[in-house]
């Protein structure tokens, strides 16, 4: 059947990051992947004190409260995050998505236990977006009720004023974060350095908070706590929101930059700003109905107000960018039909806009803040859905360790299991908080995970339809008589989903149009679980007779799957596919549902209507609109 041959042009898909420096990436990663949690002490001192979590304002809850969030920060965020899971690297990728293509890869010589770390990685990946809703509504509310300090006068204007900011930041989507993304970096400099700076000017006011260094005030305070330990947790853990960011956008940036980021500038502004909210309640204690405003002279209060409502952008930029980011991945594993991606940049292939996910999140972001019209009220819908990410990406972490890393079993054990009981208590924390809007994160999580598990599986059992009922390709080639069929002077490129079999729209060109071209490619697309494909894997080629061959080309799910590109390897293999003279055979399959098959009827007629709307094939692959020819196929599942 000829011999299978494979490109060897070498691809370096993190070069973009090789040629900046490491001052640079550091500050696009102080802007980008620390917005969320910078923006958190907007909210986290005011929500730990609330009369629901049954913690009086006293000089030792103070200090005991700002202890636990200053060794959660330890512990959390600079041990497990940017000291053990940056080190969890999928070919310089991270995410939740990518952890669990390396974990799933680590066992797959035990086929249960992978289809298992997929389910619960997906699972993990649809909680992102939960957060991609709350994080915005979260953080420009939290930042607009500056006003409310500002005067009373101004509170009926938060939330319309909070809904134009947010209505405005999705519209502005379109143009591309290339330009707005070079002053992240500054805005947020300057936003940390403020944070740090009111942080030094209360301490030195009130020097005792520094008791809260000591971790045995933590241990009281939560120990203290009795049957409000849950609550008090439940509160804390809004300083955390953000931490996966860290390892999510480690492709953008490395691994060092973020490292540096976090050591040198975020973390002790961060650790200074929260003992500085503890330092001004300790001196004034009518402070709490918004700490974070009231440290700011008044004569700052407007500048403070509008440096914040700057920073909850940024901060909500970061998510919903990566909402794009994960969708695309998450299309390109098979687990969403195709939809519109366009990409906004000349240079960056990662800076990507998805209407469809750009408005959705707008809808869901609105009616958040319609429905909660406070940051206190949605904090109750916080931290769900990022504690539960935190506990399954600690037990992704164990199988990369054990299994990819081949430690043994105690010293994987004894470097995820801390964690992970720290995980489970947290998000046993904010659990109770289920009614108060904690559901919210949680039911988009699980209508997405069942909309992505639906399109998989249809797509597998069309697959095996197309397998069951077609043609074999060998047998057929090796029976076609072409000398009773006319040869066109062309090359006809077939693109197929089971390549073993006869393309429908091969069968159909023959059928109706009594054609056969003098070069027949049977072109099949595959995304791997792995973020990047090399060029030199990219394509491979096998010649099956003297009018057909058999194109492979391969992506991972953060390459841009341009076909075209792609085919031009083929000339160095023998393949010469002249680009004028080239035309693209589709079949665009129509799904049926019929009772019986291998889905609920609900779920296979949820498929078949996803199917009928999914995007067309020539913008997703970047073919040539005047090259393409789309033929029917009705597919019964």
């Amino acid at each position: 059947m000829g011999v299978l041959m494979s490109v060897m042009d070498s691809d370096n898909p993190s070069a973009h990051i090789k040629r900046q420096s490491t001052a640079a990436l550091t500050l696009g990663a102080i802007g980008v992947v620390y917005g969320d949690i910078g923006t958190s002490p907007l909210y986290t001192v005011k929500e730990v004190f609330l009369p629901a979590t049954g913690i009086a304002l006293t000089p030792e809850n103070l200090i005991g409260a700002v202890s636990t969030i200053f060794w959660a920060l330890m512990l959390i965020v600079t041990l497990k995050y940017v000291i053990l899971i940056l080190r969890a690297d999928n070919r310089g990728e991270g995410g939740a998505l990518a952890l669990t293509a390396l974990a799933a890869n680590a066992v797959k010589h035990n086929p249960k236990l992978r289809h298992f770390l997929l389910l619960l990685g997906l699972f993990g990946a649809t909680l992102f977006y939960g957060d991609s809703v709350i994080t915005p509504a979260i953080s420009v509310l939290g930042a607009v009720e500056g006003l409310e300090v500002v005067t009373p006068v101004l509170q009926p204007y938060v939330v319309p004023i909070a809904l134009t900011v947010l209505v405005a930041l999705f519209v502005m989507q379109r143009w591309g974060t290339n330009f707005v993304g070079k002053f992240f970096g500054p805005i947020i400099v300057i936003w940390f350095l403020i944070l740090g700076g009111t942080g030094v000017v209360q301490i030195s006011q009130a020097p005792q908070i520094l008791q809260a260094l000591n971790p045995l005030h933590a241990a009281n305070f939560l120990l203290d706590r009795g049957p409000f330990i849950l609550a008090a947790v439940g509160a804390i853990v809004l300083a955390l929101t953000g931490a996966e960011a860290l390892y999510a956008d480690m492709g953008h940036f490395g691994r060092k930059p973020i490292q540096i980021a976090w050591m040198g500038l975020v973390m002790p502004s961060l650790v200074l700003h929260y003992m500085g909210q503890g330092a001004l309640l300790m001196r004034d204690a009518s402070a709490i109905e918004n700490p974070f405003f009231r440290m700011f002279p008044d004569e700052f209060m407007i500048p403070a107000v509008v440096l914040a409502t700057l920073a909850a952008i940024i901060a909500s930029q970061a998510v919903i960018s990566g909402a794009y980011s994960m969708t695309k991945q998450a299309i390109l594993l098979g687990f969403l039909p195709r939809m519109d991606i366009k990409y906004t940049s000349e240079q960056e292939v990662g800076q990507i806009y998805m209407p469809s996910v750009n408005w959705i999140l707008l809808a869901g972001v609105v009616l958040a803040v319609l429905a909660f019209r406070s940051s206190s009220a949605l904090a109750g819908a916080y931290g769900i859905a990022v504690t539960l990410t935190m506990v399954i990406t600690t037990i992704m972490t164990f199988f990369v360790v054990h299994n990819a890393w081949k430690l043994p079993t105690p010293v994987a054990l004894g470097a995820t299991l801390f964690f992970l009981g720290i995980d489970s208590f947290l998000f046993a924390g904010c659990i109770i908080k289920f009614f108060d809007g904690g559901w919210l994160p949680l039911a988009m999580g699980l209508t997405l995970y069942l909309v992505m598990t639906t399109w998989s599986r249809g797509r597998e059992l069309v697959v095996e339809t197309i397998r069951r009922d077609g043609l074999d390709l060998n047998t057929f080639i090796q029976h076609i008589d072409s000398g009773h069929t006319h040869l066109a002077k062309r090359t006809a490129i077939y693109a197929v989903a089971n390549p073993e079999t006869v393309p429908q729209a091969l069968l159909h060109n023959m059928k109706h149009n009594q054609v056969l071209h003098e070069k027949n490619i049977i072109l099949t697309v595959e995304f791997d679980n792995v973020p990047w494909v090399s060029e030199k894997q990219r394509v491979r080629v096998e010649r099956l007779s003297e009018h057909f061959w058999q194109v492979w080309i391969k992506f991972g799910f953060m390459n841009t799957p341009d076909v075209p590109k792609a085919l031009t390897q083929c000339q160095a293999l023998g393949l010469d596919i002249p680009i004028f003279e080239t035309s693209y055979f589709l079949s665009r399959e129509t799904v049926i549902s019929t009772p019986g098959g291998g889905m609920a009827q609900w779920r296979e007629k949820l498929f078949s209507a996803m199917s009928r709307n999914s995007g067309g094939i020539v913008e997703f692959f970047h073919l040539p609109d005047n090259s393409v020819v789309e033929l029917g196929t009705r597919v019964q599942i």
